[in-house]
């Protein structure tokens, strides 16, 4: 933007100086505005009467560094940002003083490249812009944080003095608490820095109760990584608009007739799937898979739509579901209830007798869903031979579907799942790791046939897709992992093409436990994450070249989009209805111009997700063995480090530490490609895998951390279970010894 026009000299006018300001390219403070006009002396202490009483006037606002039109933004601002919306940073101005009538404008910041490196809480110097659209910002530097939020508990010393305990695992220290803010000890708080240095403490800014209490760890989790949980209440009337819709039977294929049965957990809160199969008389299947139609109900553009997008799916939780749409949508209308009428998106299939789906069209449909069933009684059921012929038939249709998953052999990673049981109250009523059932499997199978038709059906009407993607390992993981193989005297050819087979091959040649646990952890780890793309790159894991997230739109927005895509691409726009919802149900411009920036930021709110739900976890098991501290558990290392081992309790799943102080009076030498520790007087080796028998030390419920020593106490000798591991030369040695600083060594250096 060019400069403003130079005024003439003379104390300006009102209108001048806000003319000035909305040209000026750059902050237009006191000094400026006395620069342009050319003022001095008494004229100065005119203009900064002059400058009070238009304030006063409520026709500028700032100070005296810089001044806009009030209700506008300066031209340079500091803005704080609020809000992520499909990768894009929102932000406000960090000084706002109008009164509560003029809320803060809401900027929109173009930051260079797709990824966003802005976060919410993050301050920046922006040049800013009015457009037709609104406010936009272009950031020119960030800014160090004025006040990050900070979890933790109330502690009072003996002194009276208050200390915020942290609640995240990572944290060692409590910081100094200047204003306590009406906290009392022992309450869950949030708190913020109380000045610039870290010696000035924090002051608390929230009391948000008993962190021991029913829903605080979910709680601990939805504010350290700022999961939205709120709705809005335009985004609640909205919902509950649309949830009057008429299913609109006429309009829509009707399946009342079809025995679709649901198969879920026992506690589900939404029951977004369900599946129907008989034999078509050739030794194949005809199926159905029926998928709440949220599309029909969530239409691009508004309230509704936007909050979704900015949740990017449900998260759950042992005590409660933050979910991605309103109960009213969630849990009640787009809800497969039995023997309720229910709008659906339906993927017919054709299964071969080898497993292979040959044909497959989707279609809307009216539903009604005869029956939903734990996964527990539909597999007691079959193994009675009590089941009703729909649900044989399902099981009749499984089965030729594993011929085609075992054809394909997709990864084959056993990986156990906790699951937290709670009472009415919210206490815990167990922990275990969740059983894996041939019901689960024949629901898994069905999903994924459906899914690969929903991004094949799509490719056929060269339509958009946001895919499933899963990469495979990259070439720095492959070394990684075959360096680790050679500990064993396995070989990885890195010479071959990688499959899913060669990973599946490796582990089903391993007969000792404790080293097929070993490698597989290790296999794990290779692998990529898997996220979300508007560009096909296929599906590793599975092994399948076209892969999309179709069946559940309840509680991921990724299969909200391919519902909408399937809604232009196969001409399934239902009849207008009458209501002040957005129209059209299927994808929005915005979204078929750029479907990398909404796939860019699901795919963050996943992990996001994935991330608060693991931690919430760890908190309800270490809660649950607060009351075992002492006792003996079997358990297998799952982490080596220089500084000690990491170790999962065997069939309950807490992971926790063992220092390297604890494991003998000897120096240990630290293999990291062989993932080993070993004593360098004794030749004892801890390796991941291996069984260990281990006392629980500690056990922190807020922080979700667990402590181990040697059964028999510290500094006791531990002989682990399993294929001792050969000793390294080149490594990191450390110090065993209690009471006495590890002096580490790397390569015989001291350093």
């Amino acid at each position: 933007m060019a400069k403003a026009q130079r005024p003439q000299p003379g104390l300006p006018t009102r209108q001048q100086i806000l003319d000035f300001i909305a040209s000026s390219s750059d902050p237009a403070g006191k000094r400026e505005i006395a620069r342009a006009f050319g003022l001095k002396g008494q004229e100065k202490i005119a203009l900064k009467s002059l400058l009070k009483d238009m304030a006063e006037e409520g026709l500028i606002d700032g100070n005296r560094t810089a001044f806009h039109r009030m209700g506008g933004v300066a031209k340079v601002a500091v803005l704080r940002v609020v809000d992520v919306d499909d990768g894009e940073p929102v932000a406000v101005p960090d000084s706002w003083t109008p009164d509560d009538a003029t809320p803060p404008p809401r900027l929109r910041i173009r930051e260079k490249g797709r990824n966003s490196a802005l976060r919410k809480g993050d301050r920046v110097l922006a040049r800013t812009e009015e457009t037709a659209t609104g406010w936009i910002a272009h950031p020119m530097k960030k800014l160090p944080t004025m006040a990050d939020q900070i979890m933790g508990v109330v502690e009072i010393d003996k002194a009276g003095k208050g200390w915020l305990a942290p609640v995240d695992k990572r944290e060692r220290s409590a910081a100094p608490i200047a204003d306590l803010g009406g906290a009392e000890a022992g309450q869950l708080v949030l708190a913020e820095p109380a000045g610039k240095s870290p010696r000035s403490g924090v002051k608390v800014t929230e009391i948000l109760g008993d962190p021991l209490a029913p829903k605080a760890f979910s709680l601990i989790a939805i504010h350290k990584h700022g999961i939205p949980f709120a709705f809005h209440p335009e985004t609640v009337a909205e919902a509950e608009l649309a949830a009057k819709l008429p299913v609109g039977t006429d309009a829509r294929e009707d399946l009342r007739h079809l025995p679709i049965v649901a198969i879920d957990p026992s506690d589900a809160r939404d029951h977004d799937d369900a599946i129907w199969a008989e034999p078509d008389g050739n030794g194949g299947f005809r199926a159905v898979v029926a998928i709440a139609d949220v599309s029909y109900y969530v239409r691009p553009g508004g309230a509704l739509d936007r909050e979704a997008r900015k949740r990017g799916n449900s998260v759950y939780f042992p005590d409660r579901v933050v979910p991605m749409l309103p109960e009213v949508l969630s849990a009640d209308v787009c809800s497969l209830r039995a023997g309720e009428p229910r709008a659906a998106m339906v993927c017919h299939m054709e299964i071969a007798a080898t497993g292979k789906v040959t044909g497959w069209r989707f279609t809307r449909a009216v539903v009604q869903i005869a029956e939903v069933i734990a996964y527990e009684e539909a597999q007691r059921r079959i193994e009675a031979g009590d089941a009703a012929k729909s649900l044989s038939d399902l099981w009749g249709a499984w089965r030729a579907l594993e011929k085609a998953r075992s054809d394909r052999d997709p990864l084959a990673l056993e990986l156990p799942e906790r699951r937290v049981v709670l009472n009415e109250a919210g206490k815990i009523e167990e922990i275990a790791v969740r059983e894996r059932l041939d019901a689960h499997r024949v629901v898994e199978d069905f999903m994924i046939a459906a899914n690969v038709a929903a991004a094949k059906a799509l490719e056929s009407k060269v339509a958009p897709v946001v895919y499933r993607i899963h990469e495979p390992p990259s070439r720095e993981k492959l070394v990684a992992l075959k360096d680790y193989l050679a500990t064993f005297e396995r070989k990885l050819a890195l010479g071959q093409v990688v499959t899913p087979t060669l990973f599946n091959r490796l582990i089903k040649d391993v007969s000792d436990e404790s080293e097929k646990a070993l490698i597989m952890e290790a296999v794990l780890r290779s692998q990529t994450q898997a996220y979300y793309g508007p560009r096909n790159a296929g599906h590793f894991g599975l092994s399948l070249a076209s892969y999309a997230h179709f069946t559940s739109p309840i509680r991921r927005y990724a299969d909200l989009l391919v519902h909408r895509a399937l809604v232009d691409g196969f001409s399934l726009e239902q009849p207008e209805p009458k209501s002040d919802i957005p129209a059209t149900s299927g994808l929005s411009e915005r979204d078929r111009a750029d479907l990398t920036r909404v796939s860019e930021a699901i795919s963050a709110a996943e992990r996001r997700a994935m991330m608060a739900e693991r931690e919430t976890t760890d908190r309800y098991v270490a809660a649950w063995l607060s009351s075992r501290v002492g006792e003996v558990f079997e358990t297998r290392i799952t982490g080596v480090q220089r500084f000690g081992l990491f170790a999962t309790i065997i069939g309950l799943g807490g992971d926790g530490l063992v220092p390297v102080s604890v494991l003998g009076d000897e120096r240990f030498f630290h293999d990291e490609k062989a993932q080993v520790l070993q004593g360098e007087s004794t030749g004892i080796r801890f390796a991941m895998g291996q069984r260990m028998r281990l006392k629980l030390a500690e056990a922190n419920p807020l922080t979700g951390a667990l402590k181990f020593e040697p059964e028999g106490g510290t500094g006791t000798r531990i002989e682990p279970r399993g294929r001792p591991l050969p000793l390294k030369k080149k490594g990191t040695h450390f110090s065993g010894q209690r009471g006495r600083p590890g002096n580490i060594r790397h390569q015989g250096k001291r350093r």
